[in-house]
Formats: structure tokens, sequence, C-alpha cells
């Protein structure tokens, strides 16, 4: 296990990405009427389409609006100077021969990273370094549901919600689990069992501490997973190691689950992965315990076979830099820049050529055992990348003692999808990641996201690396992919707002062999504006895009080889999360905005009901307003927040007054907790009652949360379960438990505290 901190940051390009981003795009551009539907634009001819060269956008600070500096209008398509082709062509995954050709390749890849660093460096003119200096963006130091209990014993729930996941059958971690009895939980240092029925006599029957900090869980039947992380710290490498892995850094302060402006990379910790069996409640066994060195990414349970991925940071050298130690803002550019960063680049050949890579793959162990470094039989590599980060795919039985089956690659982690048959990863390019998804003007850097695909199913066994492909532009996060009848569909945006050349694709693969090849295309999708969110139903696809405007834009995948636009609807705000109400209607949470002419500030929360029966003809049924600016909620950066059962909606929701539409947030929070709604489409949308989580020491709001941004968005409560007729709101700290009917007294609550 490597653990140290470096000072090189040359390969660390996939955690730039919060850092060059963050701040682009955040509110976006104006307004269109409400309601009416546009006309449909002509659909892509299924061919790679060109490419502009969108110019770099310097960061506005996160309380600013983000205008079009180019004053480019909604629907304005900026002229080409030439059509430069964006490769889509696959990106296989090549085995590696063995252990020696796989410490070639890192030591390979660690001096291309180092050189292109250097040369970009030293290109750079000295006003650009100090701009980026000052703008935040100089170099880090490290990179920066369950089945039911038996109700034949007749004290147990009829029904229950569960966990939302993306896809039927396929399970998602998430800290809070339940089945029609209990509800389990993986937080404050323990794996808690609450026996929630019946609802007024809840109560903690088991509180078993954990090493680390418990993340998330998975239960099944008398069995439950927990991924707990754990510090990764130099104390705990191996004597003598040299090359060290990198602490994450930004990434490390949080879960990224939206992806407009974080990056999916883990937070930088170790994980270990505890098997325990609860057939007896009150008193949970840990039967199993393995170690990753990476950090969790994204797990998926398909029966009782749990699939993780885990991303262990870039491989750093001590004593590395890419930049001139003496070079600051408040000099003169020294005559010897270049002399300096030459030697600069010979130091640090000699320290990568002269690093020991023993034992350099990230470990999976259990009981001494070590199931990655053993022969390095299962470790490919991406042949058109760059960068040392490891990207691993582990397969573990819930229910049996079979040994883990490990995939590693060497490649950086992005947003994961996955059906009951198979999981599929998108990795951004690495200029894209060097750039913030906007290459300088005359780079001629392709921007593209490699989509590869592992075999996954209810047998460990199986899991293994199948096939590769390139699709233009980037993902935004997991809802951007869907597997549909041997297909898989992907919805992309080029750039990123207010570069006034992004825009969106739709992406529909085939596998062929280990290629993944693009059969069918639609491009130039919302010109000028980026994707917000993205839901697939069956041979349908519906993409929001966003920069003044909502355009809701549903598609026709029926033919893979001839996807196309058949319905386009424009209203203020953006949605960011949509779910299917019914085959005929989506239920959407975003945000309203308010139009400033050539840009819109977003506003308040927005529930709102589509009628999407006729494709060609789409429309707003209903819709919901909440709050001012600030208002916030956990669901609309993270759809396991998003609870919807038998007409019932409830939605975390911190709700600010005072906003206005010229950008100022609220200032007073008038509510703190989850909201609960009846939802139909004949009725629309109608709040039942709201579940209060006040301060426990003011029994007020702290109004200091009223200043949420839009894309990091968050909320007290967390999740919500409902069992029977009754609601159980969770926070952190507690779980409130209320009727339905009678919303506003609590009937029970658990403490959730350390």
């Amino acid at each position: 296990m490597r653990t140290a901190s470096s000072q090189f940051w040359g390969t660390l390009l996939f955690v730039g990405l919060a850092a060059a981003v963050s701040c682009k795009g955040a509110d976006g551009g104006g307004t269109a009427a409400d309601g009416g539907a546009s006309p449909a634009p002509a659909a892509g001819s299924g061919a790679p389409i060109a490419q502009p060269n969108a110019p770099a956008d310097p960061p506005n600070k996160p309380s600013e609006q983000t205008a079009d500096p180019n004053n480019t209008q909604p629907n304005e398509t900026k002229p080409q100077d030439k059509p430069d082709d964006v490769a889509v062509t696959y990106a296989a995954l090549e085995l590696v021969a063995s252990c020696d050709e796989a410490a070639a390749l890192i030591r390979e890849r660690a001096l291309a990273s180092m050189n292109a660093e250097i040369d970009a460096n030293k290109k750079a003119p000295h006003a650009n370094w100090c701009f980026r200096a000052a703008a935040g963006s100089a170099p880090p130091g490290a990179p920066s549901g369950t089945p039911a209990v038996d109700a034949a014993t007749g004290d147990t729930a009829n029904e229950t919600s569960m966990t939302n996941n993306q896809v039927a059958g396929v399970d998602e971690a998430d800290f809070i689990k339940n089945d029609n009895k209990y509800m389990y939980a993986a937080l404050n240092g323990a794996l808690r069992i609450v026996e929630a029925w019946p609802a007024a006599d809840a109560h903690e029957v088991a509180n078993v501490k954990l090493e680390g900090t418990p993340k998330k869980l998975f239960v099944n039947g008398d069995r439950a997973l927990v991924y707990v992380s754990l510090p990764r710290t130099a104390a705990t490498a191996p004597a003598g190691d040299v090359a060290n892995r990198g602490q994450l850094g930004p990434q490390a302060q949080g879960e990224c689950t939206y992806g407009y402006d974080c990056a999916f990379s883990g937070d930088g910790t170790a994980t270990a992965l505890l098997v325990f069996d609860i057939s007896d409640r009150t008193a949970p066994k840990q039967l199993r315990k393995i170690e990753l060195e990476g950090s969790l990414l994204a797990a998926r349970r398909i029966g009782n076979a749990v699939h993780t991925v885990a991303v262990t940071p870039e491989l750093s050298f001590p004593g590395l830099s890419t930049t001139i130690a003496d070079e600051t803002c408040s000099q003169m550019p020294d005559p010897k820049r270049d002399e300096k960063y030459e030697a600069l680049r010979k130091k640090n050949t000699e320290i990568i050529e002269n690093a020991d890579l023993t034992d350099f793959l990230p470990s999976v162990t259990e009981n001494g055992t070590d199931f990655a470094q053993k022969n390095c039989d299962a470790l490919y590599r991406e042949i058109q990348a760059t960068g040392t980060a490891f990207t691993q795919v582990i397969s573990v039985d819930m229910s049996a003692e079979s040994d883990p089956v490990v995939s590693t690659v060497v490649s950086k982690p992005g947003p994961v999808y996955a059906s009951a048959e198979a999981l599929y990863m998108a990795v951004l390019s690495d200029d894209a990641y060097r750039f913030g998804f906007a290459a300088p003007a005359g780079d001629q850097r392709q921007l593209t996201s490699a989509i590869h695909k592992f075999r996954v199913g209810t047998d460990i066994k199986a899991t293994t690396y199948a096939a590769s492909g390139k699709v233009k532009g980037h993902v935004l996060n997991q809802f951007s992919m869907d597997e549909h009848e041997n297909h898989l569909r992907v919805a992309t945006s080029w750039g990123k707002v207010p570069s006034p050349d992004v825009h969106s694709t739709m992406s529909v693969l085939e596998q062929r062999e280990d290629k993944l090849e693009v059969v069918g295309m639609v491009d130039k999708i919302a010109p000028s504006e980026d994707i917000r969110s993205v839901r697939f139903d069956g041979d349908r696809g519906f993409i929001v895009t966003f920069k003044k405007t909502d355009p809701l834009y549903a598609f026709d995948l029926a033919d893979p080889r001839a996807p196309k636009i058949t319905g386009e609807l424009k209203i203020p705000g953006f949605s960011t999360y949509m779910h299917m109400l019914d085959d005929k209607h989506l239920l959407t949470i975003g945000y309203d905005a308010a139009d400033q002419g050539d840009f819109a500030y977003f506003t308040g929360v927005l529930l709102q009901i589509f009628d999407v029966s006729d494709p060609a003809n789409l429309k707003l049924a209903h819709k919901v307003s909440i709050g001012t600016r600030g208002t916030s909620s956990e669901a609309l950066t993270n759809h396991l927040a998003f609870t919807l059962f038998q007409g019932k909606l409830a939605v975390p929701m911190t709700i600010c007054e005072g906003g206005d539409t010229n950008g100022s947030f609220g200032s007073m929070m008038t509510f703190s907790g989850l909201m609960v709604f009846d939802v139909s489409v004949a009725d629309g949308i109608e709040e039942r009652g709201r579940v209060a989580h006040p301060n426990p020491s003011t029994n007020g709001y702290d109004n200091s949360g009223c200043s949420n941004w839009w894309s990091r968005a968050g909320s007290v409560v967390q999740r919500s379960v409902f069992m029977d007729n009754f609601v159980y709101s969770v926070a952190q700290d507690i779980v409130r438990i209320q009727n339905v009917d009678e919303l506003g007294s609590d009937v029970a609550s658990v403490s959730l505290a350390e």
C-alpha cells in the first residue's frame, strides 16, 4: 500500500476538473415563454460531426451570474472556420502482459504527464501564470432496496418504499436501507439497525461500532455489506517506498453525485468492505473484511453479487515539481526561465526513472491474501490515455466465502452506470481534465470520453472486461447512460456554458467484439446550452439543457442507427432530475430562473409534471415553485433523496425567503425538513404536509444555510422512507416518524447521533 502525498501535480489531471469548472456555467443564460412546444430540429446523420475549438473562459465567483461573454443568443450557432472531425473511434483496453510491463507503463506515463505540464508552463506567458495563481487554480500539492422480511409474523409493514434505483433489479449503495420492518444505517461511526415497525414503537436494536468512517451499505436478506473509509497516511506505507499515492484534496470533502462541477474521483481514502450476518438483528456478526487501497467510487448489487468500483490516486513522486519554485506574480519574467524549466525536467526525469515501483498495484486483500497484485493477470490499460491512476472493479458474493474477483484498469475514473448484465464507466479525455472541458483557442485537442464496459451479473465469476468505445463530449452523471436491447445510449455535452460553442450529442453504441462502436448519433443539440439532466425510458430518451431556458428534448431511439429528436419544449428554469411518473408523464425537480436579458439567475426550487404522451407536442402539465434563491434540496443533486411511493412524493427541503430575481439570496430560512406532496396526473402536485427538523439547540432554523449553490445543493434531511401510512424523515442525527394523514407531529423519533 502506497500512502504519501507529494508536490508533483503533473499526472494528477483528473482532480483538476472541480477547480477548473466549479464556477463556469453556473447560472446559465435568459428565458423563453412558458409552455408551448417548439418545432423539432433536424436530426443528425449518425456520422462523426465537426467539433469547434471552444475558447477557455476565466472562472467567475460562485455568487455571480454567468453571462455569455460573446453575447450569443440562445439558439445562435457560432460559425466554424473549418470542420475538425471529432474522433469517436473505439478506445479499447489492452491486457497488460506482466507486472514488469505494467511498471514500465507507469513510468512512461508519469514521464509523459510531467513533460506535458512543463511544456505547458514554459509556453504560458508570465502574466497568464499570475492570473491562474490569483484565480485559485495554481498547481495543488496533492490531488486536490432490500427484500422484505418475512411478513408471516404479522409485525411488519404491508408495503414500503425502497431505494430510488436508476435500474430495476440493480440496487445502489446508500447510507440508509430498509425492509418492511427494519431500517439499516451506516453513519456516525457505526452500523445501526432500527426496528422501525410498528412506527410508534420504533427504536434502535443494534449499534455496532466500526473502524473508520461508515459510508454506505447493502442489505440482502440476512446479510449486510458495509463500506467504511480508512485514512491513507504516510505512516502506513511500506518502508523504503519512493513512489507514493497522492491524497485527493477537494473531492475528499464530499461525494460527487450530480457531476456538473465536481469530478467522480472518490474521496482519496482507503476502503474496507465489511460483511455481516444480521440474522439476529440485535447482534450483527462480522464475517468478512476485505480491504481496498482505493476509495469507493460506485457500487451496485445484483442478487447476492456486489460490484464495487474503487479508484486509487495517481502515483506521485516525492521531490517532483513542474513549476519554477521562485516564479511569482510579483516578479518580472526570468530571462533564464526556459533554462530553469529544462533543468527541472532533467531532475524530474531522474526521479521518475529511479523510483522504486515495487508493489505498485493497488491492493485488494482479505486475510493477508492480495487478490490484485498476485500476478497482474487482470490488469488492463487504456491505449490512448495517460496518467497513473488505477480504477478497479471488485466483485464480492455477500452470501458466500468465495474470493473476490478483481479487474484493474490503469485509468482515471468517471461516472458509473450499471444494468443487470453490464457496468459502464465514462472517462473524460486527459485534455478535457486539463482545460476544464474547453480547449484554449487554436488548440486542436479533441475532447472526448472513453466508455469502458465490464460484464457483471449475479455470478461474480463472470466479472470481466468486455469492450470500450469513445463518444464526443463529457458525461454529466450516471443518468446520461442507458443500456437497452444490446445498445448503449449516451448523452454528452461538448464544452460548458458560457462558451458560445457548447452543444450536446446523443450517441448510440453497439458492441462488436471488444469495440463499442457508435452506430447512431444526433449532434449539435441545443447550441450554446449544456445538459442539466437526462432520463431514458425504453426506446425513448429525454434531455434537459440550459443557458437561459429549459428546453426539454424528446428522442425516438427505437432505431439505434437513426435516433432523432421528436419534440422540444422551452420554459424558464431547468430540471436536475427527471423521474418517470408513468409511461406518459415525467415528474421533475429543478430550479426556476429569472431572465436578465443575456443570462438568467436561478431562483426557487421547481417541481413539475410534463406530459410526454405525444413526443411531438411536449407539454408542461403542472408546476409548483418553492421558496426563493438559496432554497435547496438534497434531491436536486442526488436521486437517492427523491422518494415517490403510491402517489406520495417526499423530498428534503430547505426553504429560504427574501431572495429576489436580481441575484440576491434569501436571508430568512423558514423551513428545514421533509416536504410531502400528493402527486397525480389529474390533480398535479399538492402539498400534503411537512416534517420539520429545527436546530435542536435553538428550536429554530439557521439562516446561514440560505447560500446553497445550485449544483451543490444539500439539506439537513437527506433521505425518506414510507412504511404503509407513515413517513420516516432521515437526517444524519435523527429519524423523525409521522403519520402521512397527520403531518406536523412526531409519533416517534430515533436518535442517530454518535
